[in-house]
């Protein structure tokens, strides 16, 4: 395929949301080191402001969808979708970071740069028609998460989270890049849409053993993205020992765009060998679900519990990419953007609980909240009813579908286990409810102070966002559905 090294104006505005927040990140980093503590603060509002120009850019430029720089990324309604889900919760944990950094003393622009940095990396690898491009998107995203993981250098658990974070990615990245070199020594392109011409051509005479342990080798990259098992090990300690807006920001961000990454090589490279896929991915999924709901019962931390309850989640959103269809695409998608909301606004109050050196972040510390706040209490209740898939949030539906989808498959075996593993969440979720209502509160929540207006804005948008999806879900479901099918 010929390259055109002048990017037309159309292409440019295609890809103008990433070169707006690279512009500004790095205008960021540049007037870091000269500004005082009170323009250190400022840096917060620029960030907000940039994202929100980046979602209008991202709307406007949907309206003329198409490939860029010789079909290395492409703008459609998939990655349209992905890349409006990263930025907004890139903007809600910017409301959630700036008074916890304050507090914290670790008030610096080089935390908001990193964010960005890294939904621009999300933002291309949700958008990359090429594989170079996507391991291009998925570093950019994975060291600036590295980074964030240790941000608190003075801290050792944040110390403990970023070293382990690293070693593991690092290692997970080479097995991916290494699926990549097979793919491209056995077909001869690193595009998506070319990989999977040559693989549907019957006289290509492609070595299938090969394309197998390049697929394989790619699942090993893949599943540790979106901390799928066997490949979890690593959430649990990232997730507990990182500050707790990094934790709410890596749980929906990287996670949102690691499965938009995985579903459009899936739904089209390796689309024609999907049965070679199928059976990775349903022992997957099973397997993902089982160690997360069954772990997650024995935890007393509130951080490595919804660490626990991330990796389920992540089984839940394979058992929609194991049905491998338009239905079980567009499932998965309405489940990752109820998934954004309902964790994230968990992970606020987490956040405000937590106080200065994240000292009460046990389940026991939020005995008596809704007597102390019960206002956070409520917001953390619509929370955690939708992650267990209550009626009326968007949690039950984004089970609902993905169920749907598997059961359309003819996976009812899946289905039903699935159903089943919910079943057992019900129980570590509602307990929290039984903690925060039910018990006395500790003499320690009598000096619990108000919440800052940015945990307040982030906690009522994503509860907002959470019931909304719950009681109007065809809203984002249509879209979803005619988005899928751009990807094949």
């Amino acid at each position: 395929m010929p390259v055109n090294f002048m990017p037309t104006p159309q292409e440019l505005f295609r890809f103008a949301p990433e070169m707006l927040l690279t512009l500004v990140a790095t205008i960021i980093m540049v007037l870091e080191p000269l500004s005082g503590a009170d323009g250190k603060r400022k840096f917060a509002v620029i960030s907000f402001l940039s994202l929100a120009a980046a979602i209008a850019l991202s709307v406007a430029a949907a309206g003329d969808p198409g490939a860029a720089f010789s079909s290395m990324i492409v703008v459609d309604g998939f990655s349209t979708f992905f890349r409006i889900l990263v930025m907004v919760a890139g903007v809600l944990t910017i409301l959630i970071s700036t008074n916890y950094l304050r507090m914290e003393e670790h008030e610096s622009g080089e935390y908001y740069a990193l964010v960005l940095f890294s939904i621009v990396g999300q933002c291309i690898m949700v958008s990359a028609n090429e594989l170079i491009m996507l391991f291009i998107g998925l570093e950019c995203s994975s060291i600036a998460s590295y980074v964030l993981a240790g941000f608190l250098r003075d801290d050792k658990r944040n110390n403990e989270s970023a070293l382990k974070y690293f070693l593991l990615g690092s290692f997970a990245t080479a097995f991916l890049l290494y699926g990549v070199a097979w793919i491209y020594g056995t077909t001869g392109y690193t595009n998506l849409s070319e990989i999977r011409r040559v693989l549907l051509d019957p006289n290509s005479n492609q070595n299938m053993v090969v394309i197998s342990a390049a697929t394989a080798l790619m699942f090993v990259g893949f599943a540790f993205k979106v901390s799928a098992a066997p490949f979890q090990m690593w959430a649990p300690d990232v997730y507990q020992g990182a500050p707790a807006p990094v934790t709410a920001f890596m749980s929906v961000g990287p996670k949102a765009a690691a499965f938009a990454m995985f579903l459009r090589v899936l739904m089209t490279a390796f689309e024609p060998v999907k049965d070679r896929w199928e059976p990775l991915l349903w022992t997957s999924a099973l397997a993902t679900m089982v160690i997360g709901n069954f772990a997650a019962l024995r935890q007393t931390n509130i951080k490595r519990l919804l660490a626990y309850s991330s990796i389920a989640h992540a089984g839940y959103i394979m058992v929609a990419l194991t049905a491998h269809s338009d239905i079980g695409t567009a499932a998965a998608m309405f489940y990752l953007a109820s998934y954004t909301f309902m964790n994230i606004g968990a992970f606020a109050v987490v956040t405000y609980i937590a106080r200065k050196g994240e000292r009460h972040v046990e389940i026991q510390d939020l005995a008596g909240l809704s007597q102390r706040r019960p206002v956070v209490a409520a917001m953390l209740t619509i929370f955690l009813l939708s992650l267990t898939g209550i009626p009326l949030t968007a949690g039950f539906f984004g089970k609902f579908y993905i169920f749907k989808a598997a059961l359309d498959a003819n996976m009812v075996w899946l289905a039903v286990l699935g159903m089943l593993n919910s079943a057992v969440a019900a129980y570590y979720y509602l307990r929290l409810i039984v903690v925060m209502y039910m018990q006395a509160p500790s003499d320690e929540m009598e000096e619990l102070p108000a919440p800052s207006v940015g945990i307040q804005a982030a906690m009522f948008a994503a509860a907002a966002a959470t019931v909304f999806l719950g009681v109007f879900p065809s809203v984002v479901l249509d879209y979803a559905g005619k988005s899928a099918s751009f990807i094949r």
